[in-house]
């Protein structure tokens, strides 16, 4: 752990990750390499930025338990989402598949899961049923029939740090059902059940710290013939260039469902953050997390502030959006409130001491990183103590 927390170097402070990484110094190098080659090399360096590309696949699928070719890079988590919406819809009357088109999808998610979904149901193909709270097997259960094709869960909640039970739901759904995830909150912070993910898309700007432009798009085998190629453009089919006639059958494998090529570059930085992550082992990472996450918590819970989520797998929490108080798996992502206080001007004050944060709904989000100093704590607490201290006497 000391040789990995030495490749990066965020402000003292910085309590924001899952909102955007500060890239690591091995990414840095690539962009830098990256940006040299494409300054002084021709169509030579499109060759290299192919290797790391497949390079990048490679990394991927290791960490991800799937084959490179079920990897493909587009440009963002939503892109991917995007791309697994339209493929679902694009599936229906497919072998397998349920003989509806019904999606469910929790409406409380970040918006970037539920929009893709939304919009490929206006476009036809699928019909989207929203659910009300964190999606658990028994939400899921109560609203499986045989209408629904799909499940599209967040592996690790935005708002709640929420963990859902991947493994859990999928068992449910079964074989012929599609368990689409959003895992952007959660590849490189935690270790998740990914093996269930039948689609999955994660950007490298959070967690990862490989910066924007990039994101893993995995679509596994197992699904290919039961969705169609919604999205794909280009780059996603056989020989384009030199057809006689369009369309062109689809290329085997996740690139089938991308728009175009992907940006080189960012595919080669992100690359080298999975391949950090893969060096030093998830699960340390996420321990590392935790640890420094606890600290956080405990600073504010002794300086008077409510908290909720973390690290601790069976801690439960309360949802800010009125959805009740399941108990989950944590993550590092929790949050605190004041009670007293004005979230806006706690928010401020914390700003104001060199505390990067994200106030969201009368919440204030933790989300640190293993790099992220424990004296942070110490900040922290004395913070919200001189506020509260200030909200008494008011």
């Amino acid at each position: 752990m000391p040789e990995y927390l030495k490749k990066f170097a965020e402000p003292f402070g910085y309590l924001d990750f899952a909102r955007f990484g500060p890239v690591s110094e091995p990414v840095r190098r690539v962009l830098l390499r990256e940006a040299d080659r494409l300054h002084r090399h021709g169509w030579d360096a499109l060759e290299s930025l192919d290797a790391d590309t497949a390079t990048a696949a490679r990394t991927a699928g290791g960490l991800l338990g799937s084959a490179p070719h079920e990897i493909a890079f587009v440009g963002s988590t939503s892109h991917g989402l995007f791309a697994a919406a339209h493929a679902v819809g694009a599936g229906a009357g497919r072998r397998g598949s349920a003989p509806d088109g019904t999606v469910l999808v929790a409406r409380n998610d970040f918006p970037g899961a539920v929009y893709p979904w939304l919009r490929a149901a206006d476009n036809g193909g699928l019909a989207v049923r929203q659910l009300e709270g964190p999606v658990t097997p028994d939400l899921v259960r109560e609203h499986l029939d045989d209408r629904v094709r799909a499940v599209a869960v967040c592996a690790v909640d935005a708002a709640t740090g929420y963990r859902a039970p991947l493994a859990a739901i999928k068992e449910l759904i079964g074989p012929n059902r599609i368990l689409v995830v959003d895992a952007v909150q959660a590849l490189g912070a935690v270790e998740f059940a990914a093996d269930a993910a039948d689609v999955l898309a994660a950007g490298g700007q959070k967690w990862l710290r490989a910066g924007w432009g990039a994101a893993v798009l995995m679509v596994r085998d197992r699904i290919a013939d039961r969705i169609g190629p919604g999205l794909s453009g280009w780059s996603g089919v056989v020989d384009p260039i030199d057809a006689p006639a369009h369309p062109c059958p689809p290329r085997p494998g996740a690139v089938a469902h991308t728009l175009t090529n992907p940006d080189g570059p960012a595919v080669a930085a992100l690359g080298a953050a999975l391949a950090l992550v893969g060096e030093e082992g998830a699960g340390r990472i996420e321990a590392r997390i935790g640890e420094v996450l606890g600290g956080l918590l405990a600073a504010a819970r002794a300086a008077g502030a409510e908290t909720g989520g973390g690290p601790t797998a069976d801690a439960p929490y309360g949802s800010w959006r009125g959805t009740g108080d399941p108990v989950a798996g944590g993550s590092g992502i929790a949050r605190l409130r004041l009670p007293g206080a004005d979230p806006a001007a706690v928010h401020r004050a914390l700003t104001a001491a060199g505390l990067a944060t994200t106030l969201r709904a009368g919440w204030i989000r933790l989300s640190p990183h293993a790099s992220t100093d424990p004296g942070t704590a110490e900040l922290l607490g004395g913070t919200l103590a001189h506020v509260r201290r200030g909200a008494r006497t008011a």
